[in-house]
Formats: structure tokens, sequence, C-alpha cells
């Protein structure tokens, strides 16, 4: 049986715990307190982070690598698309959301950031947002019409928008229709966690 080490209000494990009930199959989750970490997740990942994920003697961690093994361990659905040419387009999709919008949701959760960096970092993932929202008033997420893995990663950010204290105008509407849509999701909801749920009122 796989098991998750879980942040309770990681977005980069809320990631990994929709995709597992995405595919419906049998996990177990352990939560993990971020700020008092057990000493045996620095022994899983040298980095001393969550989410990890253990599967007999196989150990992964970064959520997206994660997900992509999920993905290919169990194959229904899928979610990261089957034809080679979209699939590298959703990994580059990935990379991007890494490179320009989640490495901003670093700062924010880190306690130790400025309120300097703090701001601008909810500008920048403000901005980033606001670029790729046009899209989506022609698609229904990200890649096109399917859900995909690239939607998995960027929901737990649209989920955290008014817990970030981050505003996005009125050009952003087709970005925040598409994220209501994978809210509703039964995996989505599923996979959120009680102090997850208290971020949105």
């Amino acid at each position: 049986m796989m098991i998750l080490y879980s942040g309770i209000t990681c977005p980069f494990s809320h990631r990994c715990r929709f995709v597992l009930y995405e595919k419906g199959m049998d996990f177990e989750i352990k939560d993990v307190d971020v700020f008092n970490k057990p000493e045996d997740l620095a022994v899983m990942n040298p980095y001393n982070q969550v989410p990890v994920l253990v599967e007999r003697d196989l150990v992964l961690y970064e959520s997206n690598i994660i997900n992509e093994y999920i993905d290919e361990r169990f194959p229904h659905p899928q979610l990261m698309p089957g034809d080679p040419i979209m699939r590298g387009r959703g990994r580059l999709a990935l990379h991007r959301l890494e490179k320009e919008l989640f490495v901003h949701v670093q700062t924010l959760e880190n306690p130790g950031a400025t309120a300097k960096e703090q701001s601008k970092a909810r500008e920048a993932i403000a901005n980033g947002l606001t670029m790729i929202a046009p899209a989506f008033s022609k698609n229904k997420y990200v890649l096109g019409d399917e859900f995909s893995m690239i939607d998995v990663a960027l929901a737990p950010l649209l989920w955290r928008l008014d817990h970030y204290e981050i505003k996005l105008g009125k050009s952003a509407a087709p970005l925040l229709k598409s994220a209501e849509r994978i809210f509703q999701r039964e995996a989505f909801i599923e996979a959120l966690t009680p102090a997850e749920k208290a971020m949105r009122r």
C-alpha cells in the first residue's frame, strides 16, 4: 500500500492527495506537522520536506514526480496525456507553473519571509494568473477540454487565493470559472483537510 506523508496545509501535498483520490485506490495518508517534523522525514527526503510517497522500498519526493509515478502505476483515469506531443506540452506547463508561480507560493508558505518578499510574491502570482486567464475563455481546463495533471498542479494555489490574500481582476474570470469546476470534483473535495476547508468560507 502507498503511504503519503502529507502536510495538512501544504499545497504541494494537496496535489498528491488530489491525485490519490482521483485514482480511487488504497492508500494511507500520514499527516505531518510542518513546524514539528518527525525525525524520519529527513531520512526519507534529504530536503526534509513533504510530500513524501513510500511504497515498499520505493521512496519518492517532489509532488510532480510523485504524481507522475502514481499516474503511470494506476493508469485509470489517466491524468498525463497519452499522446507524446500533448504529454510534452503538459510537462512543459508543469515546469512553467513551478518556475513562474509556485516558486512564489514557497515564499508565501515560508514563515521567515519578510512582508516585502511576501508582497512581491503575491504580485507575481496575481500577474502570472492574469496572464494565463484568457486561455480559459476557450478551454475548460489548462490543456483544453480534458481534466489533466496540470489542473491538479494548479488547483491548490487557486483554492488558496483568499488565504494568500491574492486579488485578481475581472480579466481573470475565465480562470476562476475553471477553478470552480475543479473544486466541485469529488476527489478534490475528499482530498481537502479540515484546515484547507477553512481557507475558503
